[in-house]
């Protein structure tokens, strides 16, 4: 798993709120950096990485585990 420098905890959030915290946190860290996201709404599985490209950052990893979706995202 990459080191994150930067955790988003969005579990228990729904739609659209996970990918706005993703959003908001993607803009504390700097470029290069990678930051985790944490969420269990079932929508995030696909927002998440569809966010990621669309915002030209990269979806590093991804993992999924005991209901909590983990992404992995490297800012561009």
């Amino acid at each position: 798993m990459p080191e994150a420098a930067k955790v988003v905890d969005a579990k228990g959030q729904s739609c659209p709120m996970p990918v706005l915290m993703t959003a908001k946190g993607i803009k504390e860290i700097q470029a290069g950096e990678i930051m985790l996201v944490e969420a269990t709404d079932n929508g995030a599985r696909s927002d998440i990485p569809a966010w990621a490209t669309q915002t030209g950052n990269e979806l590093v990893e991804s993992e999924e585990a005991d209901g909590v979706m983990k992404f992995y995202i490297r800012k561009k």
